[in-house]
């Protein structure tokens, strides 16, 4: 098997692994928004305490998972034996997945300050 193509699987079945991972989020997710529901419900310190942990976890993992990406945008641009428009497409994919890490720092930055839960996170 030609190693382009070996890498290729490689990278595919780290992929399925990062989905199962996605479906972990989603599941935390939706246990955080309970406990976010309960606080605004009930005003149980305890449940804003939970929601915040949980959501800090799911973007701590999603910064994990954001800087994979961002590593193999950046290894796909290092390799000069592409086509002009193999190299613009990686540029592309480098600026696309640079806005998601950097999207990804900042929304767990406001989920670190936002004691008071005054601003949604929407984007988990």
């Amino acid at each position: 098997m030609n190693e382009n193509i070996k890498r290729r699987l490689d990278l595919i079945n780290t992929e399925n692994n990062i989905w199962i991972l996605y479906l972990v989020i989603i599941g935390l997710s939706f246990y955080a928004n309970e406990k976010e529901k309960n606080y605004f419900l009930t005003n149980n310190n305890q449940d804003k305490n939970t929601y915040r942990t949980i959501n800090a976890i799911v973007f701590i993992i999603l910064i994990g998972v954001y800087t994979y990406f961002e590593k193999e945008a950046i290894n796909s641009l290092t390799n000069k034996q592409k086509t002009p428009k193999q190299q613009q497409l990686d540029i592309l994919s480098f600026i696309a997945t640079s806005a998601v890490l950097i999207s990804g720092i900042i929304f767990l930055y406001i989920i670190i300050l936002d004691n008071e839960l005054t601003e949604e996170i929407a984007f988990n």
